[in-house]
């Protein structure tokens, strides 16, 4: 193109005569100028969750309100004590907890087990007995463990837990948390560790928890990694990489071309928004990342 032509169309680029489309997958993740412009409607095709602790400073009877009016269905990472405030907003606890005792001692140490077995043993049944269905758990830190020795831990210890979770409907859901950033010498920070103990245990009440914030830090490749191991994940947590916040054009994850992939997997569960908002208005920032993953 020599130089007059290529300032005819400079001109007309200026002027508004030519038009270059902005793909949807681009355009969506922009934030909006006014946050209350989000009229949006749900289109159904994902099941939206959002973990209470990140807005642990809006009171729970307020957080549910909101939640409810963005069209969220339930609330992650809440036990036994708060949920009746979430029947009364007619939500569900879409992730339970209370049975683990921390991150860091888990199940791939069988000093643990006594502890975990009888918390879980109590649990299970008050999930069922609730209408619930997922609770967390998690392999613990590694301390030296090889990964078989970690991998026969846990199933030395789940196994004691699937018969009760299988007769009550119950999925036990380890979480897959980056040990590169945020939960140094945590075992399970690979989908493959996850996965592998799955096979092992070879049973439909256990499943994995995969954090799209976690595992991009720590192996990347998301969408494959969904695509290929898919059958083992009951639940999906987000968050903006790097700096776990907003999930905007601010990070490097594009969450709708994740959100659509998930879907075609034919995934019936729950994805939670589990960022820390920067904005002040961390209801607004709740809102726009529903309305990104909203696909």
């Amino acid at each position: 193109m020599d130089n007059i032509s290529r300032r005819v169309l400079l001109k007309g680029l200026l002027a508004g005569t030519a038009v270059i489309a902005i793909p949807d997958s681009i355009s969506s993740l922009a934030k909006p100028k006014n946050i209350d412009d989000l009229n949006f409607r749900l289109k159904g095709n994902v099941n939206h969750s959002v973990a209470r602790w990140c807005f642990g400073d809006i009171d729970i009877d307020t957080f549910c309100s909101e939640a409810k009016k963005i069209g969220i269905s339930g609330i992650d990472l809440v036990g036994p004590k708060d949920w009746p405030v979430l029947k009364k907003y007619n939500l569900i606890s879409t992730m339970c907890n209370g049975a683990e005792i921390n991150l860091v001692d888990g199940f791939n140490d069988i000093k643990f087990h006594d502890v975990l077995i009888k918390n879980y043993s109590e649990m299970i049944p008050l999930v069922a007995k609730s209408g619930y269905k997922n609770l967390i758990c998690f392999s613990g830190n590694r301390r030296g463990k090889t990964d078989e020795e970690g991998w026969n831990n846990c199933v030395l210890g789940l196994q004691k837990l699937l018969p009760l979770a299988e007769k009550h409907n119950v999925l036990l859901v380890m979480e897959l948390l980056n040990s590169k950033v945020d939960h140094k010498d945590y075992q399970c920070d690979k989908t493959s560790w996850g996965v592998t103990l799955a096979k092992r245990l070879n049973s439909e009440n256990f499943k994995l928890l995969y954090d799209i914030y976690h595992m991009q830090i720590d192996e990347g490749d998301v969408i494959r990694t969904i695509k290929e191991n898919h059958q083992y994940i009951a639940h999906y947590h987000t968050a903006g990489v790097p700096g776990r916040n907003e999930i905007d054009e601010s990070q490097e994850l594009n969450y709708p071309a994740i959100m659509r992939e998930i879907v075609k997997t034919g995934f019936s569960g729950f994805v939670a928004q589990e960022f820390i908002p920067k904005n002040s208005d961390k209801l607004a920032s709740l809102k726009s990342a529903i309305s990104i993953c909203d696909i």
